[in-house]
């Protein structure tokens, strides 16, 4: 049995997350914790949510809330909707929670007594109308690189290149919009990147398993040469400086930048899940001398996370020089897109997982995002894909099925697992096709290529199909009982199959379909033997057919979101 650690690039707490968060991080990282737990690995799958920083101070004051309060409320919300989806983590933690607090003042420490953070006069950008200094995104203002006019202080979300707020032209206040600004001298901490190239180059190189959107983002920041970043920030909202136990002479009022504590929140967060139940151990996760060396670490996370998990991030984890656990596999996304632009929580632009659940089950969406997975480069939603999506694969194949053949037995064979017969070359045939798809999807699983997995998973769906339109149990059953009898058997063995693997994509549907069997999920992964697979339930055994499983969407429904949500026209 091996041991898996999972974590998510955390959301961030400003409103819940749109559908291309969910499928470039946390839906995938779920469908692989699910089926890694299946095989009956220890898998532990972390996440939080993302507390600090500008934006939640801006959020916190669009809602009229203090911080604080504003971040404790988005956290269940965004919990909540998380698990109307099916997210399965084990825990899901807060980067403001005191664990994570010391923790990052416990790396800042270490890494200044390595000589990797050192203390500068600094330039910033002051707002003499809002009378403070501005952190990088309280500016916006037009990217050097590209031109994009709302490039922030830290990035331009259109080229995505990491940037520091007097890099850009035109620049602004978020706050007050006002352009009164000048540069004048604060005190700020720096983690000397510079120092560690060598070391992190190293570190990327021995990682040649990463896909290549990983990689190649990450010897692109590598390439063009890493810099010092400043890792403090003119803040209230955020894990204080301190020295020594206390405030740090010089920097009072100062927090941790959010995109140095965030990913420390990863180790945070499972010493969240650690102290919650007596018997926790984070440490045999987390630290390679209690334990943690054996463990298989897997990110996910959206390419505009890359920079930071393969620069910042090992630069915190490998500067420490303590036995710290670093990624073994980054599984990084292309973006999803709304039609030919781009979903924005800011610009409220696309479907948002609340209201995505108030139209229709979370299967429906959870595999369409898993099918059209923008791994090998961006994708565009649009309601046609997504209908046709739904309707092709949940309802004409996989959901007709189900019915097809729990229908039949119910009026054949007066709901129960026939006996008699002995299976004949339709079925040797179908053994051997399913066994070999079997193989397929455990291998495409478990090198993480998502859609490879749906599209193994939809051809298994397929092959049940095939088989009873071909073996036709309505045509045999007039003349030869016996050979109905197995023909069924081997269906109903073969639906029951397709509720084991199918429940890391759609659970929802999946426990329907288990229920109708009287079987509880999760269950065990299948072996890839489907001469054993499709002969496990006992004869005998009563089974019903569920209610429809996936009802079509049509050119109204259609219609009537593209009229609540936008669609081509808002491109």
């Amino acid at each position: 049995m091996a041991r898996i650690l999972i974590t998510s690039a955390l959301p961030y707490i400003n409103g819940i997350k749109h559908l291309g968060n969910l499928a470039g991080s946390m839906l995938p990282a779920d469908v692989y914790a699910r089926f890694q737990r299946a095989r009956g690995h220890e898998t532990l799958y972390i996440c939080a949510t993302d507390e600090h920083g500008t934006p939640a101070e801006l959020a916190a004051a669009a809602a009229s809330q203090d911080v604080e309060t504003y971040c404790a409320e988005q956290h269940v919300l965004q919990r909540d909707v998380a698990e109307a989806f099916g997210l399965s983590w084990d825990w899901f933690g807060r980067s403001s929670s005191p664990q994570n607090r010391k923790l990052t003042q416990h790396f800042a420490e270490v890494l200044e007594a390595n000589g990797l953070i050192e203390e500068r006069v600094d330039q910033m950008v002051y707002s003499i109308d809002d009378k403070r200094f501005l952190p990088d995104r309280y500016i916006e203002g037009t990217c050097p690189h590209c031109g994009f006019d709302k490039a922030r202080g830290d990035q331009c979300d259109n080229c995505g290149n990491l940037l520091d707020p007097t890099d850009l032209k035109n620049a602004y206040s978020v706050i007050s919009g006002s352009r009164n600004l000048e540069v004048r001298d604060t005190r700020h901490l720096y983690l000397l990147q510079t120092k560690m190239a060598d070391k992190i180059r190293a570190w990327v190189d021995s990682h040649a398993e990463w896909p290549q959107l990983a990689k190649s983002i990450a010897y692109k920041h590598l390439d063009e040469g890493l810099i010092d970043r400043g890792i403090t920030r003119d803040l209230a909202w955020g894990v204080p400086v301190v020295k020594d136990g206390g405030p740090r002479p010089g920097m009072e009022g100062k927090v941790f930048y959010v995109w140095f504590d965030a990913p420390i929140e990863y180790i945070a967060a499972t010493q969240e899940w650690a102290d919650a139940e007596e018997g926790r151990d984070w440490k045999r996760w987390w630290r390679t001398d209690e334990g943690a060396a054996d463990v298989r670490y897997v990110e996910f996370m959206g390419k505009d996370n890359v920079a930071f998990h393969t620069v910042s991030f090992p630069a915190t984890i490998l500067g420490s020089e303590e036995p710290w656990k670093s990624v073994d596999m980054l599984k990084a996304f292309n973006w999803l897109n709304w039609y030919g632009g781009k979903f924005s929580t800011s610009n409220k632009r696309g479907v948002f997982m609340d209201a995505a659940l108030e139209i229709l089950p979370p299967d429906f969406w959870r595999w369409y995002l898993t099918s059209n997975a923008p791994e090998s480069s961006d994708t565009a939603f649009t309601w046609e894909m997504f209908a046709s999506a739904v309707n092709r694969d949940l309802a004409d194949v996989l959901g007709n099925f189900i019915n097809r053949i729990l229908k039949f037995t119910e009026g054949k064979f007066d709901g129960v697992v026939p006996e008699g017969g002995t299976p004949g070359p339709l079925e040797e045939k179908l053994f051997a096709d399913v066994s070999a798809r079997l193989t397929d999807l455990a291998e495409q699983m478990d090198a993480i290529e998502v859609r490879k997995s749906a599209q193994a998973l939809r051809a298994l769906w397929v092959v049940g199909n095939e088989y009873l339109q071909e073996a036709a149990p309505w045509t045999a059953i007039k003349t030869d009982r016996d050979r109905a009898a197995v023909i069924v058997r081997t269906a109903l063995n073969l639906a029951a199959l397709y509720a084991k693997i199918s429940s890391p994509f759609i659970p929802f549907a999946s426990e329907k379909i288990a229920e109708a069997f009287s079987l509880s999920l999760p269950a065990a992964w299948p072996t890839s033997d489907a001469r054993h697979e499709l002969s496990s339930l006992p004869v005998g055994l009563t089974v019903r057919a569920p209610e429809v499983l996936f009802r079509k969407i049509d050119e109204d429904m259609i219609a009537e979101w593209a009229g609540r949500f936008g669609g081509a026209e808002e491109a």
